[in-house]
């Protein structure tokens, strides 16, 4: 496979049981860019995320990260991965200072100094213990550990989640400062579709254990748009282009994926948004694939 992209699976499966986590999952993901990975609980965000970290091996097809498996788990493919897990495990009686040291044992091109310059932009003192800090301190310190690795490719999953809003809006902008400044390409997983919008150039959602859609977020929101007409009695959920059909009283709005074709009389054209795009493919039917019986002893995620 070729390293121009950060991320390829070819049809990236994981099997718990008689359940697909994960299934046929084929993604070609950009460099240098900060991608949003958007779906429900369950959706197998948190399988695909350790599949391509390399903590969980794949029932059926390939992942490679800028051209190497992270299955091999050799030192020179796992530097180049940075991975931020949801709830920042971090020691709590470890100070600041402790862990950076733990850091730079554990990491092949671990960089103290700069850990230590963007701790200090954040007031986050050295000598304090990890558990006597913050939520959004502990965020961020989690996020300085895994960017002074210098990863090529920075996993998070849903670090935004138990943040307030303060809390994520400066640890979005502490991790757009280091994509501006190192280049690095970000996999970024979270619910808040809101605060994925102003951070992030690519989009990928994820349902029922199967990508659903992929691509820049530019592209997506120029070729779906939603259409507002009288309300229709055809049925319209197997038609290819229409995504979603909401009716009214008097109306219907359609969300179509159209490439900007030509609406039909009597129907008003309107851009879409991005939250209005996910939520309408995350309601999309339930397609998941149950599996013959097989003997897989580990949990579903």
């Amino acid at each position: 496979m070729s390293t121009e992209h950060a991320l390829r699976t070819q049809g990236l499966s994981k099997l718990y049981r008689r359940t697909w986590a994960l299934r046929d999952c084929t993604l070609a993901l950009p460099t240098r860019r900060v991608v949003a990975l958007v779906g429900p609980n369950g959706a197998g965000k948190t399988t695909l995320l350790r599949l391509i970290v390399g903590l969980i091996a794949p029932t059926d097809g390939t992942v490679q990260v800028f051209g190497q498996s992270p299955t091999t788990n050799t030192p020179q493919a796992l530097s180049r991965i940075g991975f931020l897990a949801q709830d920042h495990p971090i020691y709590p009686r470890f100070t600041v200072a402790d862990l950076l040291h733990f850091g730079r044992s554990c990491n092949l091109r671990f960089d103290q100094d700069l850990a230590e310059r963007r701790l200090s932009h954040l007031d986050i003192p050295l000598h304090r213990k990890a558990g006597t800090l913050s939520g959004g301190q502990r965020a961020q310190v989690a996020l300085a550990l895994a960017l002074a690795k210098r990863p090529d490719l920075l996993i998070l999953d849903e670090p935004l989640s138990s943040l307030d809003p303060v809390a994520r809006r400066e640890f979005l902008q502490t991790l757009m400062v280091a994509v501006a400044d190192d280049g690095i390409t970000v996999l970024l997983s979270s619910h808040i579709v809101t605060e994925l919008e102003r951070v992030c150039d690519h989009l990928v959602v994820l349902n029922h254990g199967r990508v659903t859609l992929s691509g820049d977020i530019d592209m997506l929101l120029a070729t779906h748009r939603l259409l507002v007409g009288p309300r229709a009695t055809a049925n319209l959920d197997h038609t290819p282009s229409v995504i979603e059909a909401t009716h009214a009283d008097r109306h219907t709005t359609l969300l179509v994926r159209d490439e900007g074709a030509p609406a039909a009389p009597g129907w008003q054209p309107h851009p879409v948004s991005l939250e209005d795009l996910v939520l309408a493919y995350l309601r999309r039917p339930d397609h998941r694939i149950t599996a013959p019986a097989r003997d897989v002893s580990e949990a579903p995620r």
